[in-house]
Order: structure tokens, then sequence, then C-alpha cells
């Protein structure tokens, strides 16, 4: 988790903005893992500021289902997925980012679609050494280049809110599985397609590329919930 450099020339409101940012980029990468407590305290010096911001922007992230206050000692966790939950997650993100990628076809810039094909350059490269930080970021950045052209700010932040929700366990199930064994990803159909100015393949890239991250999340959590093999008794 990164300090924050505050700058505080903008007030309090502005200290409390930069400290909500640093705290769902840190959920986003994965950089809080899910179940373990954690204190204010604790995220407050990890950021290099006092507990007053990192309390609101907790706040906050509780209201977004990012954070959970546990009851029994009042710390602080990311909340566990379900099934249930992960599916709905899944047709959530489903409706929103094609969505957001159709809408940013048609402004998608010579700059934009060079930046894509850096982060995906960057993504390729982290695949094929098993580097699971590098390839959350190089994909994180993928994703919202194409979110931020979109120009539709209520989608914009739909796709954050459900991204600050997985990305822990997309941290868990790629830290398990091993980037090498991810699918394919559709990032070059979906480049290509911008380029065409095709907003329906745009849609159905990304449809898919959301769709399989999904899928693997939901295996792992299957695969967490089943018994384990009862072991022989030796005769």
């Amino acid at each position: 988790m990164r300090v924050v450099s505050l700058d505080t020339a903008g007030g309090d409101a502005k200290v409390h903005d930069q400290v909500y940012d640093a705290l769902a980029d840190a959920l986003i990468k994965g950089q809080i893992p899910p179940l373990n407590p954690v204190s204010l305290r604790t995220l407050a010096a990890n950021l290099g500021v006092s507990p007053m911001p990192v309390r609101e922007a907790v706040r906050r992230l509780i209201a977004e289902k990012a954070l959970e206050l546990q009851p029994s000692n009042k710390r602080l966790r990311v909340p566990d997925l379900t099934e249930k939950r992960v599916l709905q997650l899944t047709k959530a993100r489903e409706w929103v980012e094609p969505e957001l990628a159709a809408l940013a076809t048609p402004r998608m810039t010579k700059d934009a679609i060079r930046r894509l094909r850096d982060d995906d350059a960057k993504l390729m490269k982290a695949l094929s050494s098993g580097d699971v930080g590098g390839y959350m970021q190089a994909n994180q950045d993928f994703h919202f280049c194409i979110y931020a052209q979109a120009d539709a700010d209520l989608f914009y932040d739909l796709a954050r809110t459900l991204w600050l929700q997985v990305g822990p366990f997309m941290r868990v199930v790629f830290g398990r599985l091993g980037t090498v064994q991810l699918p394919k990803d559709h990032h070059q159909d979906m480049i290509a397609a911008f380029e065409s100015g095709d907003p329906e393949a745009v849609r159905a890239s990304m449809q898919s590329d959301v769709r399989e991250g999904m899928e693997m999340m939901l295996d792992v959590i299957r695969s967490r919930a089943e018994p384990e093999p009862k072991r022989r008794r030796a005769k």
C-alpha cells in the first residue's frame, strides 16, 4: 500500500479524498487480503497519515461493501465472497463494463489506443513471468483507460465500485492458479475493434474478458466450499 503524499492546499476534503483513493487503489490491486483483520491505526500507519481521514475513507468503503466492520473486535476486513455474491457481481460487471467499452469506441483516440497497447504489452510480460502484481496493475490500467474514454461518470463509478469488491479475490485467484494458467485475454481483439470503430465487437470482447475472469473466481470459491476427501484408515 502506497504512502499518501498529501496536498493540503485543498483542505480536509482533499486530504480525505486522497486517502480514500489510496485505500480504494489498494483494494482493487488486492493489497488488502480478504478476511484478514486490520485496524484503522494500521491502515493510517501504512499510508503515513493520521487516523482521522482514514476513518472517513473507511466509512465510504463500508458503504460500498468493499470493507466491513467486525462487531466482535471492531476491526476491519475485506468481506468474504459467496458463490451467490460472485454470480451477482458477474452479472453486474457484464452489464456495466461492456457498455462502457461500447460508449468509449467512437471517443477512442490514437493516444488512448497507444496506451492500451502499452498496457497489454506489460500485461503479457507479467503473464509470462508469473508476476501477479504486475499483471493486476496492467489489467487495471487497461480497463480503466477504456472506461475513462467513455465519458460516462455514472457507469465509471459503478465499474470502480465493482472492482473494489472483486480486486482482493482476484489477487487470491491469480496467486493460487499462477498467471501463466490464465485464459487467453481478449485485449488484442478489443484493440482491433477500437481501431475499426466497431462498438459491438468491443462490447463482445469486453464481456468475454469479464466473464472468464469471474468464472475463475467462481471456480476457486466453489472448490473452497467442497469438503476434503476422507482418508482411508490403515488396516
